[in-house]
């Protein structure tokens, strides 16, 4: 019923905020002579932010049209390379008028926690300077028809098999935050089956392979509450209005209230900085927080079946780090990896997966020699800081460029 009262709640808005969005045009167009009264820009502000706060976020593009190699700039188009019903896998093909560079192919396995996998925007431009680079790009759970069946954990752990069988054994796979564990888990059951295609690399950022070690506040939910709490309170069906009707869901806008709602100071401030901005005119600052805003707040649904397996097996279980978890009856066994070389990130200031918790991933590969393994820790760095901004790019891009090259 919650999500049938969000959609109403959203039917309401859509006009105010429709109309929000004109009067922002209409005190801020240098052509309209409105724009010229004396309290113009306060007008045009308070339209904005109304505007801003109204309106429904959706998916926002990657953007990413080309790309800077040796100084010389190179078209990219992203396309559709492998179509499930949950999941697309997108390649970024480079053209090049000669002959392409032989540089590595890598695996980019985005979060299925709530953000599209645009959130990695900054991650992909940076690695398509010297990578040839695939990414998994998650469907939004309600636009899944409910014949497409249920997605259960083990499922995204068979869709990673899938990705690296197509992708070859010259792939590095990268995985950031949250597909940090069922990309160790896939690895592992290929390597316990002894199949020959195996990635050459994996790097796990930020992730949660063994949440008992340094507990955040997401932990500490995940665990205080029971299973059945979840199951009772944050699952919803999708409304007939989606190609997802009836599909049971944690809905998006609910997480997104979670994001809201670990730092809600940090948000109120943000826009009244932003609205700030607007009555100063300072466009270079106004266009950041959109641009940020755009990416945070559009969320997609998540299927239910995936999120409770998660919420137990990860979170309430530890069921990886101890040993006992199982995919489609056979056990998870990291120690049973002997050639992927393991390459572990994490972030000095990240609240969201503690220290130690991905670094955990080297004690448990155990079957992987030690030299070809390695960490490290991104002074003063946040969760998002790991794979976006300024420190991404000139503290952790440099070494994991070096690290992928040096087992290629």
């Amino acid at each position: 019923m919650l999500y049938q009262l969000h959609e109403l709640q959203r039917s309401f808005l859509n006009p105010m905020t429709a109309l929000a969005e004109a009067g922002a045009k209409a005190f801020s167009d240098p052509h309209n002579p409105m724009s010229f009264l004396p309290f113009s820009n306060r007008m045009a502000a308070n339209y904005e932010l109304f505007y801003r706060l109204g309106k429904e976020y959706e998916k926002p593009a990657f953007n990413i049209h080309s790309t800077i190699i040796d100084g010389v700039e190179v078209p990219v188009l992203a396309r559709v390379v492998v179509d499930k019903p949950f999941c697309k896998l997108l390649h970024f093909q480079r053209f090049f008028e000669g002959k392409a560079p032989a540089d590595p192919r890598v695996l980019l396995v985005a979060p299925l926690s709530g953000h599209h996998s645009t959130l990695l925007r900054d991650t992909v431009r940076q690695l398509l300077h010297s990578h040839d680079v695939y990414i998994t790009d998650w469907v939004d759970a309600r636009m899944v028809p409910i014949g497409a069946g249920p997605f259960h954990l083990d499922d995204y752990v068979h869709y990673i098999q899938d990705f690296i069988r197509f992708l070859g054994p010259q792939v590095h796979c990268i995985s950031v935050c949250q597909p940090t564990v069922p990309v160790l888990a896939a690895i592992s059951l290929m390597a316990s089956a002894g199949e020959k295609i195996l990635p050459r690399t994996m790097t796990m950022m930020g992730g949660p392979i063994d949440t008992r070690c340094s507990p955040t506040e997401v932990n500490a939910l995940a665990i205080k509450k029971p299973y059945s709490w979840f199951e009772n309170s944050v699952i919803y069906n999708v409304p007939a209005k989606y190609p997802g009707y009836l599909r049971r869901v944690y809905p998006g806008f609910l997480q997104h209230a979670g994001f809201v709602a670990m730092n809600p100071d940090r948000h109120l401030n943000s826009h009244y900085d932003y609205y700030l901005h607007l009555l100063q005119g300072d466009d270079e600052n106004s266009d950041a927080h959109r641009a940020f805003y755009d990416e945070y707040n559009a969320v997609l649904d998540m299927p239910a079946e995936y999120y409770l397996d998660t919420i137990k097996t990860v979170f309430q279980d530890h069921a990886l780090p101890l040993g006992v978890w199982h995919v489609s009856g056979t056990r998870v066994a990291p120690e049973d990896i002997k050639t992927v070389a393991l390459f572990t990130i994490e972030g000095e200031l990240d609240d969201i997966s503690g220290s130690g918790q991905t670094e955990a991933a080297i004690d448990l590969c155990s079957g992987i020699p030690a030299q070809r393994k390695q960490h490290f820790t991104a002074p003063g760095c946040g969760h998002y800081g790991i794979f976006s901004g300024r420190r991404w790019r000139e503290v952790i891009y440099p070494r994991l460029h070096d690290f992928i090259r040096s087992h290629s």
